[in-house]
């Protein structure tokens, strides 16, 4: 039998779990980046590398769409912060935010989602684009979300 302790453990872990994820949505979809941003925001491509490009070509886009993103979970989370019981330490948001912005960044930079489906034999699904589907994006989502689900736990737990 879980304790009460627990108990409102496991609710703000849920309550967290539920703010950051339609924070995100709303970050990554609406408030959270121009249209400068999403064009720039990843790492050059290899082809570009090889005709001189910088590779760190991006960054500032990249940097930008993180704080912009940011500043949305920051408002969503006070929000939910002044109207719910929820248990979260300075501590506990401090590191949850900065996982959060060095994951996000990392993942945005674009490389690393397309390495990743390269290496555990997803190629073809890295080049899939049709139907409304891509999945580079719907990869990308989906370790963003797992991220912001190590999020909810330093929320819950710190």
């Amino acid at each position: 039998m879980a304790t009460e302790a627990e108990l409102a453990t496991l609710a703000t872990f849920a309550a967290s779990w539920a703010v950051v994820h339609v924070a995100h949505n709303l970050a990554d979809h609406v408030t959270g980046q121009t249209d400068w941003q999403a064009d720039n925001k990843g790492a050059p491509t290899s082809h570009q590398i090889a005709a001189g490009a910088n590779p760190h070509t991006g960054w500032p886009a990249n940097l930008a769409h993180v704080g912009q993103y940011h500043a949305t979970l920051l408002l969503l989370g006070s929000l939910a912060w002044l109207v719910l019981p929820l248990h979260w330490s300075a501590w506990g948001i401090t590191t949850a935010l900065l996982w959060s912005a060095a994951t996000h960044a990392f993942l945005d930079r674009r490389w690393p989602v397309r390495w990743l489906l390269d290496h555990i034999g997803k190629k073809g699904f890295a080049r899939l684009n049709a139907g409304g589907l891509n999945g580079i994006y719907l990869t990308d989502q989906a370790l963003h979300s797992t991220a912001l689900s190590v999020s909810a736990v330093l929320l819950a737990t710190l």
